[in-house]
């Protein structure tokens, strides 16, 4: 499948979005697309890559939506939680325990008590947060799983604040100063069953992301010698590899695909497949990055000698990396007219697109060649399928978009959340 919407597609979509009575009313200055079609692909895609067995537990931070949520969850895949309320927007849509996996690395007794109490698989943070789990357990077996994540300390990747494994990281068991004391809490605790890594987000290259997978292995291996010297019949029966492969947010950026990826991890570790050990995964970005767009009402248009500036109704609020670090997180910006079509030609001006926040860092692009822009255009802002709406800044108050997913082209729509009402915003501030 195509690792990114066309610009064809979307104006194709759009153009039908618009044309649609009732979707789209005078108010939505601002909607987020999704496309469901791609999205249910991509997950598919995923499952046939990897072992049966293999739970895959897709990111909830990357989109929380409860509705996107229930199609994940009908469509068979796990969920990743990384706080307790993702553990009840997991279970309110529907999926079972047994397949919710908690990563929070700031985890209470009583959150610890109330997953073990269901079932979910944890992994822990800590030497600290195991010998917690093991208070919470006192003596008896967990109705789940249980695993701990180290750091394999294989580097970092080219945007800092998303990569997790250098010499120091905020996350996990730091694996060269603790290896040993990671090995004796294996042989202490007959129930920990599982090890869990995971390099970073974007930035993060699949050579970089598969030395982790290699240093866990060798610790699982190191494990399962230390097991057979003391002549414990128990082996480590789940690894969690993470997520972290990257997703392509320019038509030029060619990064490597989830089936590429797959044959890397088969041919250099093909015990992971062997049927001995279950596999899980918590990729988010690659999954809803490119199956979300953004079309925001251009509201004005500034024209000062050399330079343009269109105002529209998302900026910091929605992308907020995009805002702060546009060198890391460059999203390609189109405009469409009103009724959803391309426009041709370019301007002889370069613009600034900017939001509708009260600083000056509110910028989407800068300095960019677009198509002359006018008031009642539409400004596209493609592969915002991930860490955008679930990263949402309260700041100025403004009111969350409209969410519409659409199968095929638009063949039909369906309103997965509607704009945030003013009464919204009155009762958060309550």
């Amino acid at each position: 499948m195509s690792s990114r919407l066309s610009d064809e597609h979307i104006s194709r979509a759009f153009r039908r979005a618009v044309a649609t009575t009732g979707l789209i009313h005078a108010d939505d200055t601002a909607i987020l697309f999704y496309d469901l079609s791609f999205l249910e692909q991509r997950v598919r895609d995923l499952q046939s890559l990897f072992p049966p067995n293999t739970l895959h537990a897709i990111a909830i931070k990357a989109n929380p939506l409860a509705k996107v949520l229930e199609r994940v969850c009908q469509w068979g895949a796990g969920a990743e939680a990384a706080s307790l309320p993702e553990i009840h927007l997991a279970l309110n849509a529907g999926f079972p325990p047994k397949k919710i996996v908690f990563d929070s690395p700031v985890k209470t007794r009583a959150e610890i008590e109330f997953a073990l109490n269901l079932g979910i698989h944890i992994n822990a943070d800590s030497l600290e947060e195991l010998d917690r789990i093991a208070a919470a357990l006192n003596g008896a077996k967990p109705k789940g799983t249980v695993g701990v994540r180290i750091n394999p300390q294989v580097g970092t990747g080219k945007i800092l604040s998303t990569s997790v494994a250098g010499d120091y990281s905020k996350f996990g068991v730091p694996i060269h100063a603790y290896r040993q004391e990671l090995i004796e809490r294996f042989l202490r605790f007959d129930w920990l069953s599982g090890v869990h890594i995971h390099i970073g987000s974007q930035g993060c290259e699949p050579a970089l992301l598969l030395r982790g997978i290699e240093r866990m292995v060798e610790f699982v291996d190191q494990t399962h010698h230390a097991f057979n010297q003391r002549g414990i019949p128990r082996r480590i029966q789940l690894i969690d590899i993470g997520g972290g492969l990257p997703a392509s947010y320019a038509r030029d950026a060619r990064p490597m695909d989830m089936r590429t990826y797959q044959k890397e991890i088969a041919h250099r570790f093909p015990q992971l497949f062997s049927g001995d050990i279950r596999l899980i995964t918590e990729f988010g970005r690659y999954i809803h990055a490119n199956a979300g767009w953004l079309a925001s009402r251009v509201e004005y248009v500034k024209r000062d000698p050399g330079i343009h500036t269109a105002a529209i109704h998302v900026g910091a609020d929605m992308f907020l990396r995009e805002c702060y670090h546009p060198d890391d997180w460059p999203h390609e910006v189109t405009v469409l007219d009103h009724a959803g079509n391309a426009k041709a030609g370019l301007d002889e001006n370069p613009y600034m697109i900017a939001g509708p926040l009260c600083f000056a860092g509110d910028l989407l692009a800068r300095e960019i060649r677009l198509s002359k822009v006018q008031p009642g255009d539409y400004i596209i802002i493609h592969d915002a399928g991930a860490y955008t709406l679930s990263m949402w800044s309260r700041y100025n108050s403004r009111q969350t978009p409209k969410v519409i997913g659409y199968y095929q082209d638009g063949e039909r729509f369906e309103v997965l959340k509607e704009r945030e009402s003013i009464q919204d915003i009155l009762d958060f501030w309550a």
